[in-house]
């Protein structure tokens, strides 16, 4: 009965001391994967048991009811993309018994996302070689695979840019520019130069016998002051030659917040400089050829004035002199047309040149209808001919500031047009209306007349010299005058018409 009792007292000390070793071993392996971060797995491969220890909570989310005791939640869990190529990876790994493995894969976290993770297992086999256990451990290697990723998105992008991408070390070397540490492939396209001909060189190459040495400076001052500048110069190719380098230098610094490289994006911009010297001689001449047609017009006007003048007067006598000839009469009729004709047509290019010419007008409050009743005087031989409909209606909008020139040879333009060129088919009909919406005064004119064929004329409207109607008296200068004085005046006019119908013109003002 002692011998019994001193047995037991032997296998329990045994069992004892196998509980502790087990127990200290259990700590250690916990400890040894908070101290990792990483998620322990432990698989008995002949019973296909597993065991994960308490970072499948912490890491990826699981609850220990939500973990499976076999492979098959294992397997599960990770991307479908990964799974198969992974399990047969390990699965041939275990035939070929060797001790090592690992990959990477998807791993599925609680929540339904996926994390990247390392895998690394060492297989345990028994004295016949046959692999009857597993440990591995899971590593969380999401952050380094997404910079991995962005790191991959970086290179193509600097790969596959046409700019051209210079990273140079930090510092002035011995009064030369910092050495280049990598050029792109774009380049040795734009200057002919590869890679392993410059790097760990200045690129001073770039300069040359036209490179202004003020630019230089700037870039060392730049360099020395750590401070981001956009520079322009004349640089040189490898086969020598010139072109006009665009090019940014930015500095990078260190996570200690120390400058340790410059990047430099660069681009060659020798056609736009072309394009640009060609635009500004275009300008130069272009404003020339408009100073001399300008000064053209004027001695043109100011010398027709006078004998035009000489014309009229001449004319005026004659009506003193009772002539009998009819044919002479007739003739003397139409050279006295032509003539006030002429003189009109040098007044409307008198005043279209000093529109363009004075850039800012003088405005002032008037009433739109105190402008129409000189307006309507000046023509009341045509009105009391023709006799229209009139609607007038300033009740909504009757003051505007602005040029009351400006604004009655307007009014005056579009009045006697529409008195011209009425229907023969119906009564004439004239409607002018204005409204104000906050700080905008519309004016509409709208007539019933012979209208204009705007899908054929669109584009013409108001162009200088464009008629619309075989009309004898018409000079084409009308409405380019109404749309220079409106658009003088900061306004917009727009035109809607139908042949046979009638045309609306909408004329915008800011008034306030």
């Amino acid at each position: 009965m002692i011998e019994n009792n001193q047995k037991s007292k032997t296998v329990f000390e045994k069992l004892n001391k196998i509980n502790n070793k087990i127990k200290e071993s259990n700590e250690k392996y916990d400890i040894v994967a908070k101290a990792t971060s990483d998620t322990i797995w432990d698989w008995n491969i002949l019973e296909d048991k597993l065991h994960w220890n308490k970072g499948i909570k912490s890491i990826y989310g699981y609850g220990q009811d939500q973990v499976g005791g076999n492979s098959n939640w294992w397997f599960q869990n990770i991307h479908p993309e990964d799974s198969i190529k992974m399990s047969v990876r390990l699965y041939s790994f275990i035939e070929q018994k060797t001790e090592k493995w690992q990959d990477e894969y998807r791993f599925k976290c609680a929540d339904g996302k996926y994390k990247y993770v390392l895998d690394r297992g060492f297989l345990l086999k028994d004295e016949a070689g046959k692999a009857i256990r597993m440990i591995g451990a899971i590593q969380d290697i999401t952050k380094r695979k997404e910079e991995e990723l962005r790191l991959k998105l970086l290179e193509t992008v600097i790969l596959q840019t046409k700019d051209s991408i210079v990273i140079t070390e930090a510092y002035l070397n011995k009064r030369t520019l910092p050495k280049i540490v990598y050029v792109n492939p774009a380049f040795t396209t734009m200057t002919g130069y590869k890679s392993d001909e410059i790097l760990n060189k200045s690129p001073d190459f770039l300069s040359g016998q036209n490179t202004d040495v003020k630019i230089i400076k700037k870039i060392i001052v730049a360099i020395k002051n750590h401070k981001e500048s956009v520079i322009e110069m004349i640089s040189y190719k490898k086969n020598g030659e010139e072109f006009w380098l665009h090019f940014s230098m930015i500095p990078i610094y260190n996570s200690e917040t120390e400058i340790s490289h410059w990047i430099s994006i660069q681009r060659d911009i020798t056609k736009e400089k072309k394009q640009e010297k060609e635009k500004e001689q275009l300008i130069r001449e272009l404003t020339q050829n408009n100073k001399d047609l300008k000064q053209f017009s004027y001695i043109t006007s100011h010398n027709l004035r006078a004998p035009i003048s000489n014309l009229i007067g001449l004319l005026n006598l004659i009506d003193d002199i009772t002539i009998e000839d009819a044919e002479l009469k007739e003739i003397l009729y139409g050279f006295s047309k032509s003539t006030f004709l002429l003189n009109e047509t040098i007044n409307d290019l008198t005043n279209v040149m000093i529109i363009k010419d004075n850039t800012t007008t003088k405005k002032q409050t008037v009433f739109l209808n105190e402008v129409f009743e000189h307006v309507f005087s000046q023509l009341s031989y045509q009105v009391e001919l023709q006799r229209p409909i009139l609607k007038i209606d300033f009740s909504n909008a009757n003051t505007l500031k602005t040029n009351k020139a400006y604004i009655e040879s307007i009014l005056l333009n579009l009045l006697s047009n529409a008195l011209k060129y009425r229907s023969n088919k119906r009564a004439l009909k004239i409607t002018i209306i204005t409204t104000q919406t906050n700080e905008l005064l519309t004016l509409l004119f709208q007539d019933n007349g012979i209208g204009i064929d705007l899908q054929r004329n669109q584009d013409k409207i108001f162009g200088l010299y464009q008629r619309f109607h075989d009309y004898p008296d018409s000079k084409g200068l009308g409405l380019y005058l109404v749309k220079s004085q409106v658009e003088a005046l900061g306004g917009t006019i727009s035109i809607n018409s139908e042949v046979d119908k009638g045309t609306t013109f909408t004329l915008t003002f800011k008034n306030k």
